[in-house]
């Protein structure tokens, strides 16, 4: 006959470690939700300096500003839609930069003879909404 072993664990023990795990989770997802956030945002005002690295190349060649990201060979990182404004032209221009998993958030830049696109405010300065 074989007596009562004591290999295992109990009901509570198990219920224990589930629940640490579980406040575990509850502190680190938000944290993790916040970073992604914060590289996001930086995803976008990457792409806007490097589209006004290209646009003063492009001007430096042609003696204007493009509308087209196409026709100075930019583009943005994946996710990243950045639109530049119908109003570029030879001495100014401005462009957003947004992100579909940030519908809240948005970058601006504007340079030269442009209108101010919101939330930019300074000449050359990327700016978001944060």
């Amino acid at each position: 006959m074989r007596l009562r072993s004591d290999d295992g664990f109990t009901l509570i023990e198990l219920l224990i470690v589930v629940v640490i795990i579980g406040i575990l989770a509850a502190i680190a997802i938000p944290k993790f939700a916040s970073t992604r956030d914060k590289a996001v945002i930086s995803s976008m005002k990457a792409d806007l300096r490097n589209l006004a690295t290209m646009q003063d190349v492009y001007h430096n060649t042609n003696f204007t500003y493009s509308s087209d990201p196409a026709l100075i060979q930019f583009a943005s990182s994946e996710g990243v839609v950045v639109t530049i404004t119908a109003g570029a032209n030879g001495t100014g221009w401005s462009a957003s930069a947004i992100h579909p998993g940030l519908p809240t958030e948005a970058c601006a830049i504007f340079h030269g003879n442009a209108a101010v696109l919101a939330p930019a405010t300074v000449e050359s300065q990327i700016t978001c909404t944060s």
